[in-house]
């Protein structure tokens, strides 16, 4: 590298959840240190490569330096902002330019603990570290086991990480707060409208019976915080019920959840790709593992539990069993979720039920996929437009036919629209800054006058104002009588407004291996596999042919925390 010149520069680069802004020193014409001045990259996920890309480029002075494994965008950002910090300290552009083409085709730095033995030894083996997983290794450890939880990628967390942070709970503190009436009776027949009645009533009512206790579990020993009264009103509940988070996402969810593993020694490796089950005398007592191009063998006494989610990164599984969803799809899922468990299970005959009921996300990002975060605006009161600026749909219908209406619209996009009156009840456009400046770098959000936002967006103007002086009519009279909206109704008149383009994504996938009530993997005839247990998305039949929002929370948390008390009872 050029000789730089001594002192102090700042750098930009942008990061997955927006602009990565660095100091970096320059002392005797070398990079001394480097500072992260501000960042929005989602935390846990992005921590490995804050943690490695960093001490690379000054142990090199060079930003030729590889990216961390599952942390590739964030990686990205971080080498473009030390790279213009470099610029301003003399650097060489042009040979900077070509180091930062160069870094992509190195090898990613896998980070994990390094196994010192071909064979290692423990009562409890857990593949993938996301919301089942880690509470999952909670209940076991609480019970004795010495446990380990092997994660793929570079850091734990999974898709719950970038969840939208609400978890259905009925009967909840802050239900209590709003005095809203809710039994775990009518969470159970909500949920079993909205998959169609083909959910496995046995497991959803384990679910349902089990809901609150897990949020008083979650708060009580976890010590997870929740916002003090705020509800999300997911689409197809009858009542508000999703308790929120404190923080963005459910990142209070994982630290709080890998905080408490960790206090109790659970094991937590990351960088491990599992890739088939050991059996011994017809028993599940282990797993093969891939750690940096070795093998090595993870042994548990008392069982293996699968808790690595779905397949909706998997675009020919997807094509298999729903030829419809193909590479024309993106997903929101993290790059982990690419059903390895799946395919797992497949070779020791596990059975599996509901593969074809696959769902989409309707408030996405139509060129990335990326959950929209910002778009919780519709759980607010925003209402859906087209291109001809008519509403189309419930906004609050279940996933499945908000995101069927959309895709039946003009280039398969649609439009939140949302002014002042909606905003202040969650201000998601402060909350979700960052994501509101990517979107609007891609033309895909606008905020101004409603005529500003109607030309931008190429919506017809006139029938868009007929369609908000009709809604608001209906907001005055207390009732939807176009598409009866369910929740509160709140008017569109106070600028400034918003128009948020949106399509759906591969969200979440019903479908997956069969347990028993005591989440023991099941086999096609439904005799339990020895030693094998399940519990999260990769589990079929809970949500029947459509999984409400908020669900999955529930979902992980319940069965997986049922799923480390069973392996040690069994």
């Amino acid at each position: 590298m050029k000789k730089l010149n001594d002192g102090k520069f700042y750098g930009t680069g942008i990061g997955y959840g927006g602009d990565i802004k660095v100091s970096v020193d320059i002392k005797e014409g070398r990079i001394s240190d480097i500072c992260i001045v501000e960042h929005n990259e989602t935390p846990v996920i992005s921590d490995p490569a804050f943690d490695n890309v960093l001490d690379k480029i000054i142990e090199k002075n060079s930003i030729l330096v590889p990216n961390v494994s599952g942390c590739s965008v964030s990686s990205r950002g971080i080498r473009e902002a030390v790279k213009n910090a470099l610029v301003k300290a003399g650097g060489d552009t042009e040979i900077l330019e070509e180091e930062i083409l160069q870094s992509e085709n190195l090898e990613k730095i896998a980070v994990g603990k390094k196994a010192l033995k071909a064979r290692e030894e423990f009562d409890v083996v857990i593949v993938g570290a996301g919301g089942a997983g880690l509470a999952a290794s909670i209940s076991a450890a609480k019970r004795g086991a010495s446990v380990v939880v092997l994660e793929k990628t570079a850091a734990v967390g999974g898709n719950t990480l970038v969840s939208m942070g609400g978890v259905n709970i009925p009967g909840s503190a802050a239900q209590k707060v709003k005095n809203i009436e809710d039994t775990d009776e009518v969470y159970f027949k909500d949920a079993l409208t909205g998959g169609d009645g083909e959910n496995n009533r046995e497991l959803l009512k384990i679910l349902s019976e089990n809901a609150l206790s897990t949020y008083e579990w979650l708060k009580e020993e976890v010590g997870v915080e929740f916002k003090e009264g705020e509800l999300i009103h997911f689409g197809g509940h009858s009542v508000p019920r999703a308790t929120v988070f404190k923080g963005k996402y459910a990142v209070e969810l994982i630290t709080k959840l890998k905080k408490k593993a960790l206090s109790m020694g659970v094991d937590i490796r990351t960088g491990v790709k599992a890739e088939k089950f050991i059996i011994e005398n017809s028993r599940v007592k282990g797993i093969v593992a891939s750690i940096g191009g070795a093998k090595v063998n993870f042994m548990g006494s008392k069982g293996v539990i699968m808790t690595t989610g779905g397949f909706s990164g998997n675009i020919e599984m997807r094509k298999k069993y729903n030829p419809e969803l193909d590479e024309r799809y993106k997903t929101t899922n993290q790059s982990g979720i690419t059903g390895d468990g799946h395919v797992m299970c497949e070779d020791i005959q596990a059975g599996f039920v509901h593969m074809d009921y696959i769902q989409t996300f309707p408030i996405s990002n139509p060129e990335t996929g990326a959950l929209s975060h910002v778009g919780g605006s519709r759980f607010d009161g925003a209402i859906l437009i087209n291109k001809q600026g008519k509403r189309f749909v419930e906004e609050l219908e279940r996933r499945d036919v908000v995101s069927n209406g959309i895709l039946s619209q003009e280039g398969g996009v649609a439009y939140l629209l949302w002014g002042q009156e909606i905003e202040r009840v969650a201000n998601r456009t402060q909350s979700c800054k960052t994501e509101v400046e990517a979107l609007k770098r891609k033309n895909l959000f606008c905020e101004g006058s409603l005529k500003e936002c109607a030309h931008f967006m190429g919506i017809n103007e006139d029938a868009m104002l007929e369609t908000l002086e009709r809604y608001n009519g209906f907001v005055a009279s207390g009732k939807d009588e176009e598409f009866s909206r369910r929740g509160d109704l709140l008017p569109i008149k106070e600028g400034t407004f918003y128009i948020q383009a949106v399509a759906p994504a591969v969200h979440h996938t019903m479908g997956g291996v069969t347990i028993d009530d005591k989440n023991h993997v099941m086999k096609e005839d439904r005799s339990i596999i020895p030693g094998l247990f399940a519990a999260g998305e990769i589990v079929g039949g809970i949500h029947g042919t459509n999984r409400l929002g908020g669900n999955a929370i529930t979902d992980i948390l319940v069965f997986g925390k049922r799923a480390g008390e069973n392996i040690m009872n069994d």
